[in-house]
């Protein structure tokens, strides 16, 4: 009876905690209540290029503005996958959200390398939690778009959610309330190969595909891809899956002690998967310090319209164009200017129309001048109190030097060549995203962080930090000061460079794939 007892006090225990996390978490999240759940999508090859489509057949991908592009020497390598046998095409079915661009992004990436080395591979992209229309699971995508914009809120919904309490309570409760239609939605779908992109499609996606391989009797191999840099969430690393592929070290180590059910076989360390333009640059670049590639560069420059010889700043806030990518524009402009350097600054603006214009009207020259009005009355002060104070005055806080620099600032909305900006670049200023900074790594490229997202990409930070190949800085007059330090010393942008390379992996979703379709043949080929 006092064990009846016990067992029942533990079930009741764990009912409360359960509503009292649910309670703050609904606190936090937006209802959202009238959203209506968003297109499925699929992956779809047309003329050897994947794009995503939703339901309705128009691609999702919004119009890009830059669509100069820089001829690509490539070759077709399918040839050199070590497979030793017949390479055919793989059903593959991807589990994401749209919850932040890299997840899809990761996914695309891999399913480009699927078509270039298991032609005739067949795609779809499945959220698996939208369409239960359980709350708070149907909310995912919008409550991470609204979460995102409240960095605070954010932060406490990451922390609460990212224990071993939460964990355990979140997997009974949506056991209890999304299996069924989870179920459901993946028998729709005949994968021979599923792979994760996203922490909350590991757990229960994963049980449910492998009682859907029981039930049609064979086995459906489940990856994992990482798609964090160098944090990550602990729902990352739940479940049985064959293999985890993760970007770093960090990450590794992380997976272990969070306990992930892997060897060390494993638990690879791929690097981040990106899109396969990069690896194409990064290959014919052959170094961006080498003389090849600095003329490599200095091509590309000119094949996207901007001066080959001046200094070339990309300023990212993701697709929003936040960040305070305009002060940050106006600093650089001025700094630059003031110090001789003759630079472009390349604003990516995404759908932040009103920035875009704004920066094509700014009268550039006035604002400069204004500026350096103030500057020099300031300055002059200062002259006169060290001069009431018999000290020498500071002379390089006076004037800048003998001309002004030929400074150009350009705003892009879309960019679909980023891969080429970025070799145009000599630096990046961005949010802390993950796969923007393994894009810039890929490339050799600094980067210079002005923002993250507590938990989720404070981790990224470290990786630029402690890898040597750039800073975190988010005020504006003082991001310009470094930066314009950074280009009038050539020797320090190349030593950063070499770091950035170092901590790159240009071919990961090559990697990947080559891996992931290798063990899945060997299966198929046992079962036959």
């Amino acid at each position: 009876m006092n064990y009846f007892l016990y067992k029942r006090s533990i079930f009741v225990t764990a009912i409360i905690i359960l509503f009292s996390v649910s309670a703050i978490v609904a606190e936090i999240l937006p209802r959202a209540d009238t959203y209506t759940s968003p297109h499925k999508y699929a992956l779809v090859q047309r003329g050897g290029s994947v794009i995503v489509q939703d339901e309705s057949g128009m691609s999702s991908n919004s119009t890009l503005d830059s669509t100069a592009s820089f001829e690509l020497s490539t070759s077709n390598d399918s040839n050199d996958i070590d497979v030793t046998m017949e390479k055919k095409g793989l059903k593959v079915l991807f589990l994401s959200a749209d919850t932040g661009g890299g997840h899809r992004a990761s996914a695309e990436s891999l399913a480009k390398q699927f078509l270039k080395y298991f032609p005739g591979t067949d795609y779809d992209l499945v959220d698996v939690w939208t369409p239960t229309g359980v709350y708070p699971y149907r909310t995912l995508v919008p409550s991470y778009k609204h979460l995102s914009a409240h960095p605070r809120r954010w932060k406490a919904l990451y922390y609460i959610s990212n224990t071993r309490i939460y964990e355990q309570m979140t997997n009974i409760h949506s056991t209890l309330t999304c299996k069924e239609k989870i179920r459901k939605h993946l028998e729709s779908y005949d994968p021979d190969v599923v792979i994760s992109v996203h922490p909350t499609m590991t757990y229960l996606p994963e049980k449910i595909v492998r009682q859907i391989g029981e039930k049609r009797g064979k086995k459906i191999p489940f990856f994992t891809v990482v798609t964090d840099f160098g944090s990550g969430h602990c729902t990352w690393f739940q479940g049985m899956v064959d293999r985890m592929y993760v970007a770093s070290d960090r990450i590794k180590t992380l997976a272990k002690r969070r306990g992930a059910k892997l060897s060390d076989d494993d638990l690879v360390m791929s690097g981040l998967p990106i899109r396969d333009e990069f690896a194409i640059h990064a290959k014919n670049m052959n170094g961006r310090t080498t003389e090849h590639g600095k003329n490599y560069r200095r091509d590309m420059k000119a094949s996207i319209g901007l001066d080959p010889e001046k200094k070339m700043i990309l300023l990212m806030g993701g697709g929003e164009g936040v960040g305070s990518l305009g002060e940050i524009a106006e600093n650089l402009y001025y700094e630059l200017r003031r110090k001789g350097v003759d630079a472009s600054i390349c604003v990516v603006c995404g759908r932040n129309e009103q920035l875009r214009e704004d920066i094509k009207t700014k009268n550039w020259d006035k604002m400069y001048e204004e500026r350096k009005e103030r500057r020099s009355k300031s300055g002059s002060l200062k002259k006169l109190k060290n001069i009431l104070k018999r000290k020498s005055p500071n002379m390089k806080e006076i004037s800048s030097g003998t001309r002004d620099g030929d400074v150009t600032v350009l705003g892009l909305g879309f960019v679909s060549n980023m891969a080429d900006f970025m070799v145009a670049a000599d630096v990046l200023v961005s949010k802390a995203g993950p796969g923007t900074i393994a894009e810039a790594a890929s490339l050799g490229l600094p980067v210079m962080i002005t923002s993250f997202l507590p938990g989720q990409e404070a981790g990224n930070v470290d990786i630029v930090l402690d890898g040597g190949f750039g800073a975190f800085q988010k005020n504006p007059i003082k991001i310009a000061s470094i930066l314009s330090d950074w280009l009038t010393n050539d020797s320090l942008i190349d030593e950063m460079s070499k770091k950035s390379e170092a901590a790159g992996n240009p071919n990961a979703a090559a990697d990947i794939v080559k891996d992931i379709g290798k063990i899945t043949l060997e299966i198929m080929n046992e079962k036959s």
